[in-house]
C-alpha cells in the first residue's frame, strides 16, 4: 500500500491541528476544576459533617482523551449521609443546594440541577462543569453508586480505578493510545452529526481500543491502528464479549444476553453497552466497514486529491493535507 500522499505523520498533524484539545486550554480547564475542588475541600475542612465528601475530575479531560470541541467538564462528587435521598431528582436538588452552600460566591443560577447531574457554570470562561453525584458508603477504595447519564439508574463505579485503567494503557503505549482514542472519537462525532440516531459512546470506544491494545495491537502507526479498530468491529460483528481483569476475575462476569457485550472494567455486573440494540450495533458495524474501506482505498489511491477525499470519508471535510 502506498503512503506517498497521506502517511502517519499527516494524520498526526491533522490531529494536532483539528482533533486534540490544545494543551494550554486543557491546563486551563483542569485548573478550573482543581479550583472548584480546592474550594470544596477547604469548606469540608471547616465543616467535617458536610455530606459532600470528595470531588474528582473525571471523563475525557481527566483521561487525556478530550477533543478540541470539549465544552464541559465532568466532575464526580461523592456524597454520604443518612439523609441523602435515593430518588434521583431529589438527590440532584439536594446536591445543588449543598453546592450553593459550599460556594456562596456563586449566584443561584450558576448551580442548576439537570436530568442526571448538576451543572456549575463559570461566568469568566463560559465553561460548564457537570457534577455527577456518587453515593458513597465509606468504601476506602472509593467505590460508590453513580447516577447513570444514560437512564438515571444507579451503577456501582470507581472513578479512581477508571482513571488508573486508562493511565495504564497510556503508559504502555505512550502518546499513541490517547491519540488513537481521540481520532476514533472524532470519527464517531462526525457520524453522530451526519446520521440521526447513531450511537457509539466515547467510553465504549476507549474500551474496545484498550481490548485491542491489551492483545498486542501496535498503535504507533495511526492509519494501521485505526484500520485495526475498524477491522475488529467488522469481523466480530460487534458481538464478542470484551472483559478486563484489572480489578476482578473475568470469570465473575455472568451470562450477558444483550447484543453488545463490553463490561465495565471496575464492575463485573455492568455491561456498559447494555442499552444498545442489535440495530444500533449493526449501524456501528456498517460505519466501521465503510471507514475501513475508505482507509484501504486511501492507501491505494494514485493521486493526492483522491487520497484526501477517501480520508475525508473518515474525518470529514476538515481533513486537508
Amino acid at each position: 500500500m502506498s503512503r506517498q500522499h497521506v502517511d502517519h505523520s499527516d494524520i498526526a498533524r491533522f490531529a494536532a491541528d483539528r482533533v486534540n484539545l490544545p494543551k494550554e486550554q486543557a491546563d486551563e480547564y483542569r485548573g478550573q476544576a482543581r479550583r472548584l475542588r480546592e474550594k470544596l475541600e477547604g469548606y469540608l475542612a471547616e465543616h467535617p459533617d458536610f455530606t459532600l465528601k470528595k470531588m474528582m475530575l473525571s471523563g475525557s479531560l481527566a483521561k487525556g482523551t478530550a477533543l478540541r470541541s470539549l465544552n464541559d467538564i465532568d466532575v464526580a462528587c461523592y456524597i454520604s449521609g443518612a439523609d441523602v435521598p435515593s430518588d434521583v431528582k431529589k438527590l440532584l436538588d439536594y446536591l445543588a443546594e449543598r453546592l450553593r452552600k459550599a460556594f456562596p460566591n456563586f449566584s443561584p443560577e450558576q448551580v442548576q440541577p439537570q436530568t442526571y447531574s448538576v451543572t456549575v457554570s463559570f461566568k469568566g470562561t463560559g465553561l460548564d462543569v457537570d457534577v455527577v453525584p456518587i453515593l458513597h458508603d465509606g468504601d476506602k477504595e472509593w467505590y460508590g453508586n453513580l447516577v447513570s447519564q444514560e437512564d438515571g439508574s444507579f451503577l456501582k463505579t470507581n472513578i479512581p480505578y477508571h482513571l488508573e485503567f486508562i493511565r495504564k494503557r497510556k503508559a504502555a503505549q505512550e502518546t499513541h493510545f490517547a491519540q488513537v482514542a481521540r481520532l476514533l472519537k472524532f470519527w464517531t462525532r462526525k457520524l453522530k452529526a451526519e446520521q440521526e440516531g447513531f450511537r457509539f459512546k466515547s467510553f465504549m470506544v476507549e474500551l474496545v481500543l484498550a481490548h485491542l491494545a491489551d492483545r498486542g495491537a501496535d498503535l504507533s502507526d495511526y492509519p494501521e491502528a485505526m484500520q485495526h479498530f475498524f477491522t475488529y468491529i467488522a469481523t466480530s460483528n460487534f458481538r464478542k464479549l470484551i472483559v478486563f481483569d484489572d480489578y476482578y476475575a473475568a470469570s465473575t462476569v455472568g451470562t450477558i444476553t444483550e447484543p453488545v457485550k463490553i463490561i465495565d472494567p471496575v464492575n463485573a455486573k455492568n455491561n456498559v453497552s447494555r442499552l444498545y440494540t442489535a440495530k444500533e450495533a449493526d449501524a456501528i458495524v456498517g460505519a466501521a466497514q465503510d471507514a475501513g474501506d475508505a482507509i484501504d482505498s486511501a492507501l491505494a489511491a494514485p493521486t493526492k486529491g483522491e487520497t484526501v477525499r477517501y480520508w475525508q470519508r473518515v474525518f470529514g471535510p476538515s481533513f486537508q493535507v
